[in-house]
């Protein structure tokens, strides 16, 4: 039986639950009977076993689970006399039958089942009266993993996860990543280990800390020790999984899952529920390999406290190199990882995460997203980034990269990274699924492989060093320059300014108040009186001119102005001329004209000094630079930010057409036209 059909059986099953269940709550019923009944498959070949030793042992011994466990040859059991058979033999009954079987499970599969709060579901069913035909649609799939393998399992629950989803027009692609970026993700994250890999009693340990359903880890096991559809590096090779889910749907389905195809229950045992960001249950641990997809453009607000806790610890915690914005926790999971990754000496670590187009570039030199990738290059983790083509998953045609990153980089490639634009490495699929209309062949994945295996430039491949990524935003200021003129127009401007304004307004109460409030209008009015009696018609270009004249006015006239007044008044009668005298300070010193203030990018491997002279000096030859804008790493001159344009990297320049060739085709257009207009009127 196919995915496909195993989805198509089950997913009819809403039809009985139309009447009775909204859209939104069909995987309520769906996902939990679905893994009950590929569990009750399982365990069906033992079951009279397993019946029969907790008989026998039952006033004999009082934990008899490891007793269980060997009866079930599974790392967990179920001790009720029911299953699907004899529930369904039993309808009147069924409700009550059915929560004693799902009690029957043994602790560690009564914890998974759990998470499905499936009991109210259970009840709801049996009040509507659809409990028996449901389970007796369930009861009538053959799931023995004799029957249905465990890939095939696994793609049937992502598909029902999808398509629930999408039915709530939730995230459906938020635990599916599509099996043929899974694959080039493991690839990536495997190349170049090998040998390594094929040496004889080796062991790995594998992490996703936002495993989803577990696809991820099961391939990435696959593609080291082999399956029955894959061959594998090296059969012998062990691998331990690791991971980490935070919807409790997916984590069931995940754990359950892991516990059929591992019999030790230990891979199972070893996923942790619960934010990753906020509880990390793999604390202290450190892993060879670790491969995730986060989820894109989602917010980290009910985990704030705790990870702003831990970014306050600084190399001592999780998130050494900051925070990104708020609404989007891409690169908090890529500092987990990091974190969580072996040492050189200790063998190090490789990474692949696939995130979206935003860790890339968002972010201006300084923010928490730029830090972070300066954290990243500046430590040479980044080996490999690759540009997937749109339209690949299922919920987004967004585009979408693979960062491959390793903590033990070969001497040959330190200092540099490979980037690989394949985005034009799809083939169009023969039926859409969701916004999924692309897929990467096996051929022109391994054209990505071997780009990143030689790490030479090529027509989709180029090798950099890390440093081209870096520059150093400096910040350029223009002296002020201001005229000063007292006409009408300008005068009304007063009005506008705060300290001006604020002089009719009083916080004291009653008579007071009034007696205050009169007091500023009368000292507005001889304010304007003031500025009224200077020449309107005479312009003054010198600041310093300027205020020497207002102060004799102010003196003739008796009127004391203070320091935020004076400032006021400035501003009113001023504007900008490029022919009027530079202001200055006390000192001396021109002032910027923060109208005028512009940045700058110099590149990391270019003087800011001759970068200035070159491309600013001969424009703005009265410019000058903000040298009290400084990095806050190395205090020199200006910020430091790194940022990664794919799109620039890979420009082709295309020249325009030829005129003569555009105005011909106009011509035809023309004529064209009217053609048509003679043929409607004629």
């Amino acid at each position: 039986m196919t995915h496909s059909e195993i989805v198509a059986l089950f997913w009819g099953v809403a039809d009985l639950l139309r009447d009775d269940f909204r859209r939104s709550k069909y995987q309520d019923v769906i996902l939990p009977l679905t893994v009950l009944r590929r569990i009750d498959c399982v365990l069906a070949d033992t079951k009279k076993t397993v019946l029969a030793r907790n008989a026998e042992y039952r006033d004999k011994l009082d934990d008899r689970d490891g007793l269980l466990r060997k009866a079930s040859g599974y790392a967990f059991y179920n001790t009720s006399r029911y299953d699907f058979e004899s529930l369904c033999a039993d309808p009147p009954n069924l409700a009550k039958n059915l929560l004693n079987y799902i009690t029957g499970f043994s602790a560690n599969m009564r914890e998974v089942v759990e998470k499905f709060e499936f009991e109210q579901t259970i009840r709801k069913l049996d009040d509507a009266g659809v409990l028996f035909l449901v389970m007796e649609r369930f009861k009538n799939v053959e799931l023995h993993p004799s029957k249905v393998d465990n890939h095939t399992m696994g793609t049937a629950f992502e598909e029902l996860i999808r398509k629930f989803n999408e039915a709530m027009n939730e995230n459906p692609g938020e635990h599916f990543t599509p099996r043929d970026v899974v694959h080039l993700m493991v690839d990536l994250m495997l190349l170049g280990d090998e040998e390594k890999i094929r040496k004889p009693g080796v062991s790995f340990t594998v992490y996703d800390p936002c495993c989803g359903t577990g696809g991820m880890l099961t391939i990435t096991k696959n593609h080291i020790s082999g399956s029955d559809s894959l061959e594998g590096i090296a059969k012998d090779a062990g691998v331990f999984l690791f991971g980490q889910e935070v919807n409790p749907e997916t984590y069931a389905i995940a754990k359950s899952d892991l516990f059929i195809k591992d019999p030790t229950g230990k891979d199972a045992d070893r996923i942790a529920f619960g934010s990753t960001l906020s509880l990390p249950g793999h604390r202290g641990n450190s892993f060879d390999y670790m491969i995730a997809n986060p989820p894109y453009g989602k917010d980290w607000k009910k985990d704030q406290a705790e990870v702003e806790a831990e970014a306050a610890k600084g190399a001592a915690g999780r998130f050494a190199a900051g925070t990104p914005r708020k609404s989007d926790g891409q690169l908090l999971f890529l500092q987990h990882m990091l974190a969580h990754a072996k040492k050189p000496g200790d063998g190090g670590s490789r990474i692949a995460i696939i995130m979206n187009g935003s860790p890339l570039f968002t972010g201006d030199a300084g923010s928490g997203e730029s830090d972070i990738r300066r954290w990243v290059l500046e430590n040479d983790w980044l080996e490999a980034l690759v540009a997937l083509p749109e339209q690949l998953f299922y919920n987004t045609g967004i585009a979408t990269y693979v960062w491959v990153l390793n903590t033990r980089k070969p001497e040959d490639r330190r200092g540099n990274l490979i980037l690989v634009d394949a985005t034009s490495f799809w083939t169009p699929m023969r039926k859409s699924l969701g916004d999924k209309r692309r897929e990467i062949p096996t051929e022109r994945a391994e054209e990505v492989l071997g780009m990143v295996r030689t790490f030479k430039d090529g027509d989709h491949g180029k090798v950099l060093p890390t440093t081209h990524f870096g520059f150093r935003k400096i910040t350029v200021d223009r002296p002020l320059r201001l005229n000063f003129r007292a006409s009408a127009e300008r005068i009304e401007r007063l009005d506008d300014e705060t300290a001006f304004k604020n002089l009719a307004k009083s916080k004291k109460k009653g008579a007071a108040r009034e007696e205050e409030i009169a007091a500023d209008r009368k000292l507005q009015d001889q304010i304007r009186d003031l500025v009224a009696s200077l020449d309107a018609d005479q312009v003054w270009i010198n600041r310093k001119m300027f205020v020497k004249a207002l102060n004799s006015a102010a003196k003739a006239s008796g009127v004391s102005l203070t320091a935020n007044l004076r400032k006021a008044i400035l501003n009113a009668l001023s504007e900008q001329d490029d022919s009027a005298d530079v202001c200055v300070d006390r000192t001396g010193a021109p002032e910027p004209d923060t109208s005028l203030r512009d940045t700058e990018d110099v590149p990391l491997d270019e003087s800011v000094e001759a970068f200035f002279e070159r491309e600013v000096v001969p424009h703005v030859p009265d410019a000058w630079i903000d040298e009290g804008k400084t990095d806050a790493k190395d205090g020199e001159v200006g910020i430091v930010g790194y940022e990664i344009n794919f799109n620039r990297e890979f420009y082709v320049y295309e020249p325009p057409r030829a005129l003569e060739a555009i105005n011909a085709e106009l011509m035809e257009l023309e004529g064209e036209i009217g053609r048509m207009l003679r043929e409607v009127v004629g």
